[in-house]
């Protein structure tokens, strides 16, 4: 098979090294890729939200499957475009993507099939959303409507910060048009868990549990980012969570699609929020999470290609998934200044010092090749992935690693896998 994979982060590279493994696949492209991707795929130039391009270079390379890893193109339509050509593509459509596209349009999916999420208020007025706060109080969440890259959320510790929020988002709209509505909820006080699953539109096949680390800074401190780190398996997915999450969240949610007209088919990923063992959905993702792809995919043993086949072509009921039992950790090494400005051109030397690792692999996101020299060229630079007997092994293993990678111009984490390593300290 030929197979396109469209974005350029660090999911994309776990997405086109899994790929590359499977024997379906003959040749693989990325649009547009980075300097990591390269090494594994034919990188063309063609953004990931320039849907015409892509169909095009899909007619023009006879791709026939088509995996698209960001939530942009996907809710631009880009599946749609696809099918209309013919073309197989693993991912929802544009109706099926406002679950991530608006959260809005989710929370009110949420309420409609009484599935447990924070109490909320949606606003296009800031006056009404400023009077909803101040009726509600403080702490509360504040999150733009639309797409925002990870970063449209601000959590408020006072009424006075909340209304900050609601001029940033809705009056200087720091993320432009997403900002246009909001919703308003209730903060919610927990551990927050990472559930994804295939599905066809019918059947719901759950991959492991993973969890992330949002917040910029060591002790969950900072503003939000897309990602700093993530580890799998999460000791707070515990089997009957898990059981309870995918028959009272993950199934009815792609029913109640379905009651709209809506098949929806590729990844859904709930955000929840858990405490004392119930867990409350705090957003929907369209797609693989990111950096949650890497360890994830790091512990698929299964042929991703052949999974991605029966979700496109609407059979996998009966498909099962194995899994490697270590587990895994990725450390996500950032520009400095990320999530705010950056400086992009700053070669990583430290790359050439990893050579042949046994262990796990460096995800390339924010890079690009200057001549012979692999450069920084966005927020999250790498995502240092490595297996290890155990969270506590697999938490050395990147670290040994990332101190090797890391040098002038990037940052990281030093406590990412902190909370499964307090349980395990507790189950001691």
């Amino acid at each position: 098979m030929r197979i396109l994979v469209v974005g350029s982060g660090g999911r994309e590279h776990a997405l086109a090294w899994k790929i590359r493994q499977s024997p379906r696949a003959r040749a693989v492209y990325c649009a547009p890729g980075n300097a990591g991707i390269a090494e594994l795929a034919t990188c063309v130039p063609v953004a990931a939200d320039d849907v015409k391009a892509l169909v095009d270079l899909v007619e023009r390379e006879r791709i026939d499957l088509t995996v698209v890893g960001p939530e942009l193109p996907l809710t631009l339509g880009l599946v749609d475009r696809l099918a209309e050509h013919g073309r197989l593509a693993f991912g929802p459509t544009a109706a099926g993507a406002r679950l991530e596209g608006s959260k809005v349009f989710s929370k009110e999916l949420l309420r409609h099939l009484r599935i447990p999420t924070a109490f909320f208020g949606a606003f296009s007025e800031p006056d009404e959303a400023v009077r909803f706060i101040e009726e509600v109080g403080a702490p509360i969440v504040l999150k733009a409507d639309g797409l925002a890259g990870g970063k449209g959320v601000l959590v408020c510790a006072t009424v006075e910060e909340a209304r900050g929020g609601v001029d940033q988002l809705m009056r200087h709209r720091l993320f432009g048009d997403a900002g246009e509505r909001i919703v308003v909820e209730e903060f919610l006080e927990g551990e927050e868990l990472s559930f994804m699953a295939l599905t066809d539109g019918t059947t719901v096949l759950p991959l492991v549990g993973s969890q992330d680390h949002k917040r910029a800074f060591d002790g969950d401190r900072g503003p939000n980012t897309g990602g700093m780190g993530a580890y799998s398996p999460a000791p707070l997915a515990t089997p009957a969570l898990e059981a309870r999450v995918l028959h009272e969240v993950m199934e009815p949610v792609v029913r109640g699609l379905a009651e709209q007209g809506i098949v929806y088919t590729g990844v859904l990923y709930a955000g929840l929020m858990v405490r004392d063992g119930q867990a409350k959905v705090l957003e929907f993702n369209v797609r693989f999470g990111d950096p949650e792809a890497q360890v994830v995919l790091a512990r698929l043993k299964s042929d991703l290609v052949e999974l991605m086949l029966a979700t496109c072509e609407r059979r996998l009921a009966g498909t099962t998934i194995e899994w490697d039992p270590r587990a895994a950790v990725c450390v996500v090494m950032s520009a400095d200044g990320y999530p705010g400005a950056i400086e992009t051109g700053t070669p990583i030397p430290g790359l050439a010092r990893v050579g042949d690792w046994p262990n796990g692999v460096v995800f390339h996101a924010g890079t690009r090749r200057d001549g012979e020299r692999v450069v920084i060229d966005g927020g999250r630079v790498l995502g240092v992935t490595a297996l290890g007997d155990g969270i506590a092994a697999a938490v050395r293993e990147a670290y040994a690693v990332a101190e090797r990678v890391g040098g002038p111009g990037l940052r990281f984490r030093r406590d990412i896998g902190h909370r499964a390593l307090a349980s395990a300290e507790v189950r001691a």
